[in-house]
This record gives C-alpha cells, sequence and structure tokens, in this order.
C-alpha cells in the first residue's frame, strides 16, 4: 500500500486560452486532513474536480492511492467519497431510499448494504430524518445527507468542496465537528472559504494562486511565519492632548516597523495603535522612542498573524477567473 493517498504532478488544465492550473505538485500522506484554499477563480474546484475523475486534465496526472483517476476513474471512484459544493440530491425521494440507491450505484455488496446505511446513518446524525424526503430537510441535514453518501462505500479519501457553505452558525459547528471525526480514520481534503474552520480542523493548508501552489505548512506555521505585530496603547506622560498624526510619525520611525494602523485605546487620554513588523523585533526601540517624546507605554502586546492575514498577503493581486 503506497503511503501517499493524493499524489498531484505537474498538473495543467487550460479552458482554451485560459490556465486554470499551472504545473500544480503536491502529495498528501494517508491521514491527513487538509484544508485546500486559494481566492476565487485559483483553481480550488477544477483540481478538486480532476482529482474526483470529474474532468480529464490537460496535461499532468492526478493519483489516488496508486491509480491514475484519469486512466482509469472507475477503479479510482471506489477509493473516494466526493461531496461537490452544490450538494446534488433527489430531492422527491426519502432520505433512506437516496442512501439505498447510492449503495446499489456504488456496487456496495449486498450483504452488507443495510449494515452500511446504518453506519452511515448513525456517523451522520441522520436518524431523526431517515424517513423524510429530502426536500423536507434544512441545509444542515441536506449536508449531513450529502457526508452520509460520500461516505457510504467506506472510501479512503474524502473530497469535500465548501462543505458549510450556507449553514447558519450552529450547522457549521456541528457539520465541521462530523469532518474532525471522519478525518480520524480518513484522509480528508476540505475545500472552504472559513479559515477558521481550517484552523480548527485541518492539520495541513495548502494555498494555490492563480493556479499554483504558493504555501504548504501546518496552520500554526503559517501564522507564526513572516509578519507580527504589536498592539500598543499610549498615553501622554505630561498630560497633555495627544496629537494622532503626531504619534503616527513617531511609531513610524522606529526601526523595524513596517506599518503603523489605528487600534483601540483605553478612553479619553490614550490612544493605540497596531504596529506591522517584519524580521527585527521593534520593542526595544519603542520603548526608547516613548521615553524620548515623552510617552507613557500603558500596554504593549505582540500578536500573532492570522491565517486569515497570510492568505492575503499570498494570494494578494489579480487572480485570473478560472475555477
Amino acid at each position: 500500500m503506497p503511503n501517499s493517498m493524493i499524489r498531484i504532478e505537474r498538473l495543467t488544465k487550460r479552458y482554451g486560452p485560459t490556465e486554470a492550473l499551472r504545473s500544480l505538485s503536491f502529495e498528501v500522506p494517508r491521514g491527513q486532513v487538509i484544508g485546500f484554499l486559494g481566492p476565487n477563480g485559483a483553481g480550488k474546484s477544477t483540481t478538486m474536480k480532476i482529482l474526483a475523475g470529474y474532468l480529464q486534465p490537460t496535461s499532468g496526472k492526478a493519483l489516488v492511492g496508486d491509480v491514475d483517476v484519469a486512466a482509469e476513474p472507475v477503479r479510482a471512484r471506489k477509493l473516494i467519497g466526493y461531496l461537490p459544493e452544490n450538494n446534488p440530491l433527489y430531492e422527491e425521494m426519502m432520505v433512506v431510499d437516496f442512501l439505498r440507491f447510492i449503495a446499489e450505484v456504488r456496487q456496495v455488496e449486498k450483504s452488507v448494504r443495510a449494515a452500511r446505511i446504518r453506519n452511515a446513518v448513525e456517523r451522520c446524525g441522520l436518524g431523526g430524518v431517515i424517513g423524510k424526503d429530502i426536500s423536507q430537510l434544512s441545509k444542515g441535514y441536506r449536508q449531513r445527507v450529502g457526508l452520509a453518501q460520500a461516505i457510504l462505500h467506506e472510501p479512503d479519501l474524502l473530497i469535500l468542496d465548501e462543505p458549510t457553505s450556507g449553514l447558519d452558525p450552529n450547522q457549521i459547528v456541528e457539520i465541521r465537528a462530523l469532518i474532525k471525526d471522519l478525518g480520524k480514520e480518513k484522509t480528508v481534503i476540505l475545500s472552504t472559504h472559513v479559515l477558521s474552520e481550517v484552523q480548527s480542523t485541518c492539520s495541513r493548508v495548502l494555498i494555490i494562486n492563480d493556479g499554483q501552489l504558493v504555501a504548504d505548512d501546518s496552520p500554526e506555521q503559517l501564522t507564526s511565519a513572516g509578519e507580527g505585530a504589536l498592539l500598543v496603547v499610549l498615553a501622554s506622560r505630561s498630560g497633555a492632548p495627544l496629537e494622532l498624526n503626531h504619534l503616527h510619525s513617531v511609531l513610524s520611525a522606529v526601526p523595524g516597523v513596517t506599518a503603523v494602523e489605528p487600534a483601540e485605546g483605553e478612553g479619553h487620554g490614550t490612544a493605540g495603535f497596531r504596529l506591522r513588523f517584519g524580521v527585527e523585533d521593534p520593542r526595544r526601540a519603542l520603548f526608547e522612542a516613548v521615553v524620548k517624546h515623552d510617552l507613557l507605554l500603558l500596554e504593549v502586546r505582540r500578536t500573532q498573524a492570522s491565517l486569515e492575514d497570510t492568505f492575503r498577503k499570498l494570494t494578494a493581486g489579480e487572480v485570473r477567473k478560472a475555477a
């Protein structure tokens, strides 16, 4: 059995003159939960559709286990559970009848179909709605049905494209918990725009932009690397009114500071700022500048860059509408 669950090799996809993917390569070992991120048009959905066997690449390979998806799509699909973004369901069918239909289409052996359906219903919390028509279900329960059909044949790999799109906060928490539970025993690749979802669910993050891979690391490493920030609150030592433009100039001149942004203070007579910095830690120079200009430093707190900050930094600029 190969160690890699997914292997993408120099994958390229063209739609006429537009390149949605440009020699994209990455590898995912078994047992990881991967967050697959990128702005609209970056190539996420194109990659996932190729991986699921719904699109043919222009060149390059997508392998699931040791199976080339394009060369052996039927064999590959037996290893894959796929929940596309629009979650197509037969709304006129009851939940149990839909799952029976999917089990038959997936060629699940008759001797184990009932057990597989019971397991999927239990895992996805569908016991209370199994006798209802899908058209009667809320969006959250429809997503649960989509996840149930994706795991019915016990695949090794789950491909989930925007699984919490359109859900309310409570439903998002429920689906997120279900995905974390499924990730304990399967490899999961999860595409989403909800970055907090990635931080709480995924062990690794892949970010693509303009059809190319721009980041591959853990959420912790992506948020600790590169630019940092300090939250500071200032007051006048003499009690004189604070002049924000003057404070901005003082802070901008501190060695190591790359940007000064307004932030919340602590009430009357105080001013708050966020100082962004690169490799050089500006705290020592900040203390010296505060003393020199007869100011009081009421608070200084180092903050970690958020995943959103990292994402925006890596994907800034014009993105071609491809995926």
